[in-house]
């Protein structure tokens, strides 16, 4: 493992529920955050105070649940989103402005000089308020690298210690993503944090390609939760830090299906089986050539244990199922198949997996066991004396 340890901040409560038809009651953030504490993120992003109403009774109420991790207020580089946030009791906020001359232009109105002001103005009453102040660059990813890495500067110069970089519309590719974002983290050496979205399916891969540059915090959400494709995943950038990059990952990754359980709940947006990490089927295996493989030894079609991730391994008797497969599903339900009834039992198998659409219960699989163990009597040679008997 590297000696560098790699911070999460997590934007479920906040960018996560800005996916499009997802709202959480306020009892449902506070399950979560405490979620999320407990699987030792470092910082909850759980909302924006500025919203009034529950919004920021949800605030309160989770500063209020003495959690280890700091609670984050996002704000918008104005003084009344820092106001509303200190209000909530909140001790660390996150205030954002655009960076993109698209955006500053298109979007407000107006331009560099004016996003440069407003945000160091703003930054600098959050500091004055005694308030801990991180700072967001949204898409930073369309914007001038120069005026960025000077804005940075300006920041540092001022204070700021933790400056977020924002892929917000997921065009980051991994290739070139390295190298350009080691600018920022050589230029300006502060902690440097990446929130990528998951437009082009590259949230994971970039964020990665931020850590290998020198950013030493990820934003996150659980399951990828949030606007358009989403965000990158918790649980997919933990693992792959963990095992691909082999940095310290000190969360609790056992609990990464339970929490994502709870968000999906929460968000009426179910896990997809075959979700990286927390889907349900993905240590199923099916095919005979794979459980064959797993049997022998896990690792050789399994990248890491499943209770790590608080899974378990399923071996699936369905259409392509082969011998070992079979042979070792009958023997968990105390069967000792004969080698000889194995064929007869694999074809009617496929036969009746095509027809279901599901792999076999254990009922139906003993059906067909004694299925088989009925024909292959039938077809068994008659011996002189039984030949006898039938004259």
């Amino acid at each position: 493992m590297t000696g560098r340890d790699v911070k999460f901040c997590d934007a479920t409560l906040r960018d996560g529920e800005q996916a499009a038809a997802v709202a959480f009651t306020t009892d449902e953030k506070l399950a979560i955050a405490k979620a999320l504490d407990a699987l030792g993120v470092h910082r909850i992003e759980a909302g924006s105070p500025i919203m009034g109403g529950e919004e920021a009774r949800a605030m309160s109420r989770i500063v209020e649940a003495g959690l280890s991790a700091q609670v984050v207020a996002w704000c918008r580089a104005d003084r009344a989103d820092i106001e509303a946030a200190a209000a909530c009791g909140v001790q660390d906020v996150h205030t954002c402005i655009p960076v993109s001359d698209r955006q500053i232009q298109l979007k407000l109105g107006r331009d560099r000089v004016w996003a440069r002001r407003r945000i160091l103005d703003t930054a600098a009453d959050a500091l004055d308020r005694g308030l801990r102040v991180s700072v967001g660059f949204e898409d930073a990813s369309r914007a001038d690298d120069g005026f960025v890495i000077d804005l940075a500067g300006e920041l540092a110069d001022l204070g700021i210690t933790h400056l977020r970089w924002a892929d917000t519309v997921g065009i980051l590719e991994p290739a070139g993503a390295r190298t350009r974002l080691a600018r920022f983290a050589e230029a300006v050496p502060v902690d440097w944090e990446i929130h990528a979205h998951d437009d082009f399916g590259l949230a994971t891969a970039n964020t990665l390609a931020a850590v290998q540059a020198g950013f030493r915090w990820v934003s996150t959400t659980v399951a990828g939760l949030g606007e358009r494709a989403g965000n990158a995943p918790l649980e997919e950038v933990a693992m792959a830090l963990r095992h691909l990059l082999n940095f310290r990952v000190d969360l609790d990754t056992t609990a990464f299906r339970s929490v994502a359980c709870l968000v999906a709940s929460a968000s009426r947006r179910p896990v997809p089986v075959g979700k990286a990490v927390v889907g349900r089927r993905i240590f199923a295996h099916e095919s005979g050539i794979h459980v064959d493989g797993v049997l022998k030894s896990p690792a050789l079609y399994e990248p890491y244990d499943p209770a790590e991730v608080g899974g378990r391994r399923q071996l699936v008797v369905g259409k392509h199922a082969g011998r070992a497969a079979l042979r070792h599903a009958l023997r968990l339900n105390g069967i000792d198949p004969e080698e000889e009834a194995l064929s007869q039992i694999l074809a009617d198998l496929r036969d009746h997996h095509s027809k279901l659409k599901r792999p076999l219960r254990t009922q139906e699989l003993r059906s067909l066991y004694a299925s088989a163990q009925t024909s292959a009597e039938r077809n068994q040679p008659k011996t002189r004396q039984e030949e006898g008997a039938l004259r």
